[in-house]
């Protein structure tokens, strides 16, 4: 088998090798580190994707190569070496891979390997990880259909999580045999969701229909990133019965807990393939259905009530509203759409994880603002680079987290995990109701020109659909500025797993009472508001209240002659 240097984002074309950690002749196990590599983005560990012999090393430590260059060579135990059938790593989009292929790299970085399970000239396409807590994935378009023919490297389908949108090319040319997941389909990383017959000769002598296999696919485990039941024994045996209709895990889970019968599932009307129940149907259901017990339960109510006169108004009882409260000539009704909706899981997560703490000061940025307005043609010429504030305010966080690192972890249980290196999240506004924090990464190691950079990069490769798996996980720290809409104050939500987000508030002109020469005198100056949220199982009021200061001297004692 053919081990290649793999692509570590967008913009890398080669990796050196910084050491070898098995030699030839050496056996290695499946997801054993065999080597290490280096790029200008990330440092990681390769594994091994098979078990057998390392019979050849190609490429020697401190040598660099291109990405796609073959760099070893696996023996397979059984003796047999297996030619290269791992496909190339595609630029901008992850490749298919299954759950057990998905390989846990070291915590400073998570990159995603291509591969595809062979069985004899059948490839299974799998539900791709886009992120590090991305359990599952909605499927948007199919972009072939059963019997139509693909060239290696052609989008196939196009995906939704709540990380990000994107399109999943296919690993080999081949034909498209088998479709498993319908279209708004939500299932779980590494669920296979179509077949690849490889070859570009493959005949299909019976067109297989999209419903026919789906039933091959039936698991007793439920499908679901927050549900940690299973079907019911009463389900699953009206299941066995039950043959002209597919339900999937995930929708067989959100009905066992709310209670959903079996006879109800069946009345439910699916706007999934073949009629198939999707999670927004089931979900429509049980919101309709909630909203006719509680108008049921106000009826009974009254009817039992003994008529007495009142002599006060009685107060209205409250009715949550939902689709059907109003008619359709009063309200617009716009589905959301998967990234509103994993946008709202997140943060009701992050509420009911995190003990929301809010804190605010306010910094003098005047010295900055100057900075900013005299050089920042010179800059812009000389270092192709645009001044702003976010990377002023960037440059005092990252130095705030070195002084206070407890703010640079996450929590495991029990267990604090203090992280030594620094990527900073920059929030990312997408047109037109979308958000998405990619991560800067090996912040700490950059100066503010690096800094302003690397949030320019990032804001135009999220709003044009460019960023990778990388760059959106692992995040330490993040940065929301709700100060470009003219927001004066808020209190964001934590980004999950971390334990503290800073928001910025908009640049205002204020009077100021100024100390000059023992003298208070009135000034204008450029102030702005600094939040930060903070989880209160971990950071107190103290160390949030002394991170916040920190940042606030490192702005206001801005030295425009040690400006780096």
């Amino acid at each position: 088998m053919d081990i290649i240097m793999p692509k570590m984002g967008e913009s890398v074309n080669e990796g050196t090798i910084i050491k070898w950690h098995k030699k030839v002749g050496d056996k290695v196990k499946r997801d054993e580190i065999i080597f290490e590599i280096s790029t200008d983005k990330v440092d990681t560990e390769i594994p091994a994707p098979e078990d057998g012999v390392l019979s050849e090393i190609l490429v020697n430590e401190g040598e660099t190569v291109e990405v796609g260059t073959v760099v070893a060579r696996l023996q397979t135990e059984g003796g047999e070496v297996v030619q290269k059938t791992e496909p190339k790593i595609v630029e901008e989009v992850p490749p298919v891979q299954k759950v057990e292929e998905v390989v846990e790299q070291k915590v400073e970085s998570q990159s995603v390997t291509s591969s595809a399970t062979s069985n004899g000239n059948i490839i299974e396409i799998a539900m791709p990880k886009m992120g590090e807590s991305v359990m599952e994935g909605t499927i948007i378009k199919w972009h072939k259909k059963v019997g139509d023919k693909v060239k290696k490297d052609e989008t196939i389908f196009e995906i939704s999580t709540d990380k990000v949108d994107t399109e999943i090319p296919s690993p080999e040319e081949g034909t498209l045999v088998e479709i498993l997941v319908g279209e708004q389909e939500t299932v779980e990383v590494g669920t296979i969701v179509a077949k690849l017959a490889v070859g570009s000769d493959v005949v299909i002598s019976k067109p297989v229909t999209e419903k026919e296999p789906v039933t091959e696919v039936r698991r007793e485990e439920p499908v679901s990133m927050h549900d940690n039941f299973s079907v019911t024994e009463n389900i699953r045996e009206e299941l066995k019965t039950e043959s002209d209709r597919f339900y999937s895990p995930l929708v067989l889970s959100i009905a066992e807990k709310e209670n959903v019968s079996f006879d109800e599932l069946r009345k439910i009307s699916g706007s999934g393939i073949d009629g198939r129940v999707t999670k927004k149907d089931i979900l429509a259901y049980i919101e309709q259905r909630k909203s006719k017990t509680t108008k049921t339960q106000e009826v009974v109510s009254q009817t039992s009530q003994p008529q007495i006169t009142k002599t006060a108004a009685p107060a209205p009882s409250f009715v949550p509203e939902t689709s059907s409260t109003y008619s359709s000539s009063d309200v617009i009704k716009i589905p959301m759409d998967n990234i509103r909706m994993k946008i709202m899981e997140h943060m009701v997560h992050s509420r009911d994880t995190s003990v929301h703490v809010t804190s605010m000061i306010e910094a003098d940025i005047t010295l900055i603002h100057n900075f900013i307005n005299q050089k920042k043609d010179e800059y812009l010429q000389k270092e192709n680079v645009k001044l702003t504030y976010m990377a002023f305010i960037a440059d005092a966080v990252v130095k705030s987290l070195k002084k206070y690192p407890l703010l640079n972890s996450t929590i495991d249980g029990n267990t604090i995990l203090q992280k030594k290196f620094i990527n900073l999240g920059i929030a990312v506004a997408i047109e037109p109701t979308g958000l998405i924090v990619p991560n800067i990464k090996g912040a700490g190691e950059r100066n503010t020109i690096g800094l302003a950079k690397a949030i320019a990069d990032l804001a135009n490769r999220a709003r044009t659909k460019k960023l990778t798996p990388d760059d959106i996980s692992n995040g330490t720290f993040t940065i929301t500025n709700y100060g470009v809409f003219g927001t004066i104050f808020g209190t964001p939500i934590i980004n999950q797993p971390e334990v503290a987000i800073l928001g910025v508030g908009t640049v205002q002109k204020k009077p100021v009472v100024v100390e000059v020469n023992g003298l208070d005198s009135i000034a204008v100056r450029h102030i702005v508001a600094l939040t930060l949220s903070h989880d209160h199982r971990l950071i107190d009021g103290m160390l949030g209240g002394l991170f916040l200061k920190s940042i606030k001297d490192i702005l206001e004692n801005f030295d425009p002659e040690n400006f780096n």
